[in-house]
């Protein structure tokens, strides 16, 4: 599943911490001097200082490597520019290297390296560590890491946050700004760092973009760009653009019209629901009425071989019967989004999901069929979707899209309102309707989560899954006006 290469992806990459050393490393051989680099990152933290902040007592926590160097800079800058500052060490850097040649630059105050000094400064900058740190912050650094009262800037990330996976490694304090270089890395979006970062300042620190062909990323930030919304010419008829089939369920009837009013919005020709029975089919009837409701049974709706995509699960019993039907479907050869009742149905049992398209579980789903998910979500999402061969979007505010070939995505624009009853099923029938219409399944799941997003965000609070609905056409007309602007 190559993505598309007339787009353009590098704008979105994400680098983990060895990446991105990777780059640094790559940039130098190239022939930009390491020293250059550093010093573009340090006028980058003294910049964003200047922009944010009122000059004030400022106090730098420099680490013994590259991190601190860049914090030594950034002090010779801001005291240059008028603001009072000092340094606290927590260790000298290495002889020779980048940071003791920018330490020994710095002509102004240094204080020790400890909670008193932290406690009284108007703003810290940490400068300790980077998202590199491959121990548990603990020690010397936490105790004064957690003494800090005043703002704090991070340099890359804030000290003791994984770069990778978002968590806090031991102890990481809460930055109002962080300034990071050249690509952003998954854990300025995963939780809980994407809180703990504050706002993310990216900067360009003169690293070439040719270096990103050498590092080779697999993960990107969710947005147009990653995927190309389906267009239709002025032949396009209701057959060209997909249809789409859904199971619905007897009781829960409410689901299955959630996901068919999605799937008729984000575009599909034709949305036929499935109904178990006369009385449920009766229900289905007096919804929507563009949604085609049929009692004719499974194995008559595969006969017709224009319903390649299918949904499972929105309103369905996590049951044998549910994971019997998924497994027809999938045996026929359909592209199938498998959510709710058909996970449930799986649960325990991953091998049961795979030749699925997608898989769209949040993360109590994704417990009961993989196993918790555990600190590092996108290893597991990547995990899960290896085992099963489909696509899985692992959901929530920081919702992670997996390919089987280890391609990623970091889906960062979800806002808090969509933690409500039926949105899940609006997602689900959005990447079904995507799926029908052309779309390929990473690119369909990412096209769904952002659209998804950016609806509820043009929404605002007071938010239910009817509203999201009305909304996906323009949150996709949107979509379309970012990928011209690129």
């Amino acid at each position: 599943m190559p993505i598309a290469p007339h787009l353009d992806l590098s704008r979105l990459a994400l680098l983990t911490p060895e990446e991105m050393g990777r780059a640094d490393a790559a940039a130098i051989a190239g022939g930009t001097p390491g020293p250059v680099l550093m010093a573009a990152a340090g006028r980058a933290v003294a910049r964003a200082a200047r922009r944010h902040f009122r000059p004030v007592r400022c106090l730098v926590l420099a680490g013994p490597g590259n991190n601190g160097g860049d914090g030594y800079v950034a002090a010779r800058l801001l005291e240059q520019a008028g603001w009072p500052v000092a340094v606290a060490a927590l260790a000298p850097p290495r002889p020779g290297s980048d940071a003791a040649g920018a330490a020994a630059a710095w002509r102004g105050p240094m204080v020790p390296f400890g909670p008193a000094e932290a406690a009284r400064a108007g703003l810290v900058i940490d400068a300790v560590f980077g998202a590199g740190l491959a121990r548990d912050l603990d020690g010397p650094a936490a105790a004064v890491l957690r003494a800090v009262r005043a703002p704090l800037l991070a340099v890359d990330v804030p000290s003791g946050l994984d770069g990778a996976t978002g968590q806090p490694r031991g102890f990481a304090p809460q930055a109002a700004l962080t300034v990071t270089f050249f690509r952003l890395k998954p854990g300025h979006l995963l939780l809980p760092g994407r809180g703990l970062c504050g706002e993310v300042v990216l900067a360009d620190i003169g690293l070439p973009e040719g270096v990103l062909d050498r590092v080779g990323p697999r993960a990107w930030r969710n947005a147009p760009g990653l995927w190309r919304p389906p267009g239709f010419g002025a032949e396009a008829h209701k057959y060209s653009r997909g249809h789409l089939t859904i199971l619905g369920g007897g009781q829960m009837t409410g689901a299955a019209r959630l996901a068919a009013g999605a799937a008729h919005r984000a575009g599909a020709g034709l949305v036929t629901i499935l109904a178990p029975d006369a009385a449920a089919a009766a229900l289905y009837r007096a919804g929507d009425p563009g949604t085609i409701v049929s009692e004719a049974g499974l194995e008559a709706l595969l006969a017709d071989d224009r319903r390649r995509a299918w949904l499972i699960g929105p309103g369905l019993p996590g049951d044998a019967a549910t994971r019997a039907a998924l497994r027809r479907l999938v045996e026929a050869g359909r592209q199938v989004v498998a959510d709710a009742g058909a996970l449930g149905a799986c649960a325990g049992m991953p091998q049961a999901l795979a030749g699925c398209a997608v898989l769209t579980p949040h993360a109590g789903e994704f417990a009961r069929v993989f196993g918790p998910a555990g600190d590092d979500k996108l290893a597991a999402a990547r995990a899960a979707a290896a085992a099963t061969g489909a696509v899985v979007l692992l959901k929530g505010a920081d919702t992670v899209i997996a390919a089987p070939d280890g391609r990623a995505a970091i889906n960062a624009n979800a806002p808090p309102g969509l933690a409500t009853g039926g949105t899940g099923d609006v997602l689900a029938g959005s990447i079904a309707a995507l799926l029908a219409q052309g779309m390929r399944a990473f690119e369909a799941a990412g096209c769904g989560a952002w659209i998804q997003g950016e609806a509820a965000r043009a929404y605002g609070p007071g938010l239910v899954a009817e509203d999201l609905i009305t909304l996906l056409p323009n949150a996709m007309g949107l979509a379309r006006l970012n990928l011209k602007a690129c």
